[in-house]
């Protein structure tokens, strides 16, 4: 028998407990496992909630509240929409919500997960449509969720809020690493009010390609190649853009001096051009045209080789000489000044020796800037995670950026909102 030692008192015997999930007397064995196993499955979603809240941090969680507040205002802006931007000038019943987002190239994207590339019996002019334009990637994942979604809209929404929830985390991360704490939620927040904003939650390819894209960067910074090399090859099924993060993955292997380079893991970094590639067969084979995709966009966009300083000259004349109506001028600028912000964030970034950033960056400029003229520039901008990164840097340094970011670009957030929900957008 145990003796307390000298000066404490002896600890009391208690009996042991039973487990909390015990089962009672009166209840069988194989009833009790039926009743464990429907409790399981009826709570679920609270233990995945549960296990999601556990590895996200405080900041996690802030970025997470701000993008569902951005999405619940899009929403309630695309709902006026419908109601000021009636089907017509004696109309009484607004236009649906969802009509709202089934605009511009939703319609190519929906056509082609429903019927592919090459049917002409469902096109509108029964003639095709230059849709080899778009990847195929976007298209691929709309089609596997209409299984179980019926609707193809929503599927499209579904899609680019879970997308973007993920993009919004990685580029808080992203800015972490870069600017230190207190960056990553700045960071986002400048993103998800930033003017083309509303591609980000429509039926687009941005968020996904962002979900991708952000993931293998941040993937790349902490030396996972492999896993790098596979988001950045779904990154390029979504957008050509994948091709220019291809190249700025391997610029930063390159130049990896922090033990994070291993020359094993160099060959994977030739994975990201694999879905280039087999799209391009893929054409080829339909079309017997290599170079069918980049034929495509010249067609539907105009978007032939031109020198930069032509293309400029044709952007500004179509913004200021009054042959296009205001609608198209007013998104012409928008081009112009999205391609300033362009150019003066590559020589931010040359400046600061921040090269494989700037890889990126310069191609998706040349890309941009060498059509006839500009086109989806300022919807370029949400793809630039250094612009982000670096304004949420700048704002932590001198805190008047925040305030003058927000009230310059917010309003035309929710111009831009209006013009692409109410079939105004041309740009």
């Amino acid at each position: 028998m145990a003796v307390a030692p000298p000066g404490t008192s002896p600890r009391p015997c208690l009996p042991p407990q039973e487990p909390r999930t015990a089962r009672p007397d009166r209840v069988s064995a194989a009833r009790w496992r039926r009743l464990r196993r429907r409790s399981r499955s009826r709570w679920w979603p609270r233990r995945l909630a549960t296990r999601l809240g556990d590895r996200l941090g405080a900041t996690d969680r802030l970025v997470l509240q701000l993008y569902l507040l951005t999405r619940i205002g899009l929403w309630v802006t695309a709902y006026c929409t419908g109601w000021v931007f009636a089907t017509g000038p004696d109309a009484h019943e607004p236009a649906t919500v969802l009509s709202r987002w089934d605009q511009w190239d939703w319609g190519h994207f929906q056509h082609i997960a429903e019927y592919g590339y090459f049917d002409t019996a469902h096109s509108d002019s029964g003639r095709p449509d230059n849709r080899e334009a778009f990847f195929p990637g976007f298209p691929l994942v709309l089609r596997a969720l209409h299984l179980l979604v019926p609707d193809w809209v929503v599927a499209g929404l579904l899609i680019s809020l879970a997308a973007g929830a993920v993009a919004v985390l990685a580029l808080a991360r992203i800015a972490r690493l870069s600017a230190g704490a207190g960056a990553g939620e700045r960071a986002v927040l400048f993103l998800l009010l930033s003017p083309c904003t509303v591609f980000l939650a429509a039926g687009y390819t941005e968020s996904l390609f962002l979900a991708l894209a952000l993931p293998a960067w941040l993937a790349a910074k902490r030396g996972r190649w492999p896993l790098a090399a596979v988001l950045a090859a779904g990154a390029t099924a979504t957008r050509v853009s994948g091709l220019f993060l291809a190249a700025a993955l391997a610029a930063e292997f390159l130049l990896a001096r922090d033990g994070r380079r291993t020359w094993r893991s160099l060959p994977w970094l030739a994975l990201p051009a694999l879905p280039a590639l087999l799209y391009t067969w893929y054409l080829h084979t339909r079309t017997g045209d290599w170079m069918a995709w980049k034929h495509a966009q010249e067609r539907g966009w105009n978007r032939a080789f031109h020198p930069p300083w032509e293309a400029w000259a044709h952007t500004w004349n179509a913004a200021y000489d009054g042959s296009y109506t205001t609608g198209y001028a007013l998104m012409f600028q928008a081009e112009l000044a999205a391609m300033v912000v362009g150019v003066l964030l590559l020589g931010l970034l040359l400046w600061r020796r921040r090269w494989s950033e700037a890889v990126y960056i310069g191609l998706s400029l040349w890309a941009l800037g060498t059509s006839y003229w500009y086109v989806s520039v300022p919807r370029a901008t949400l793809l630039w995670w250094p612009l982000w990164a670096g304004l949420a840097a700048w704002s932590l340094r001198r805190p008047w950026v925040k305030n003058a970011y927000l009230c310059a670009v917010a309003p035309l957030a929710t111009v831009f909102a209006v013009a692409f929900t109410s079939g105004h957008w041309a740009g």
